[in-house]
């Protein structure tokens, strides 16, 4: 038996979805090092929340689809 495939559209929506959430958490890194002074101890949150958007946007765009 067959496996079902993915429409064409929808693993091209995963990709540019983890294109977009990978830039989101690279910019959200870069105006959290910009604002340290003004953020105080919780810039790690941050930080934690960039890199978590990073990491779900890499491994969006690392994804294969079967």
């Amino acid at each position: 038996m067959s496996k079902e495939e993915r429409p064409a559209g929808l693993t091209g929506m995963e990709k540019l979805i983890g294109l977009v959430l990978l830039a989101l958490g690279i910019v959200a890194i870069y105006y959290t090092y910009m604002a340290l002074p003004e953020l105080g101890p919780t810039w790690l949150i941050f930080v934690a929340l960039g890199a978590l958007l990073l990491i779900v946007g890499l491994a969006l765009l690392l994804a294969r689809a079967e």
